[in-house]
């Protein structure tokens, strides 16, 4: 990306933006206008033109903006690419849940094998996944994985360290452990706890506002 300093809403709102391109792409749309981009997305036109304005001069008035070239842009600036391959080290009830799921609709990769320290769950699939046993990592770990989802409960720094030594550069962090990691891997922290408890807190204050008017 440019050297500049893109707003946390507006990198918030890329993923949302690309899903949207991404099924206008699969349906053969090539040029889309930002009113009817905003229509997909609930998003006001100024926000999108504003927001896209960071990865510069993409569309021309009454014109549009080329589809091809945005989701081109994106995944070479963004560093988004459908074709992410991203492990799952942890099979338990949360990552079977993850494995469940595996789409992501357009926007990144999938899940390309899990890892886990239960023999019962290593050397089968689960949800078209092959579980590996953690004794595996360095050996099945896909040539240029960069992504690691972290489920597990037990031995946290040492997997992270592993998975650091194995190239990973970025962790979804599920684990609710602090755990240290060298300069140059991001960490995503997962808190569905924390998540309910600000929601909570902006319900309350919502009702007291209703009490009072």
């Amino acid at each position: 990306m440019r050297n500049i300093d893109v707003p946390k809403a507006t990198l918030h709102r890329y993923p949302v933006y690309l899903k949207a391109l991404r099924r206008l792409q699969k349906n053969g749309v090539e040029r889309v206008m930002s009113k009817e981009l905003a229509n997909l997305v609930d998003i006001e036109p100024t926000t999108i033109r504003r927001d896209f304005s960071f990865l510069g001069n993409l569309g021309k008035q009454g014109y549009g903006y080329d589809v091809n070239k945005l989701i081109d842009i994106f995944n070479a600036q963004l560093g988004v690419n459908f074709d992410e391959k991203i492990i799952l080290v942890g099979a338990g009830n949360l990552g079977r849940a993850l494995l469940n799921y595996n789409k992501w609709d357009h926007v990144v990769g999938e899940i390309a094998c899990a890892f886990d320290a239960d023999p019962e769950k290593c050397g089968r699939e689960m949800f078209g996944v092959e579980v590996y046993s953690m004794n595996e990592l360095e050996e099945k770990i896909p040539e240029g994985c960069r992504i690691a989802i972290l489920t597990i409960s037990h031995n946290v720094q040492e997997t992270v360290d592993r998975l650091v030594g194995c190239g990973i550069k970025g962790i979804v962090d599920f684990t609710h452990e602090h755990f240290k990691v060298p300069k140059g891997v991001v960490i995503k922290v997962v808190d569905v706890v924390s998540s309910i408890q600000e929601l909570v807190f902006q319900t309350n204050s919502l009702d007291e506002v209703t009490k009072k008017q």
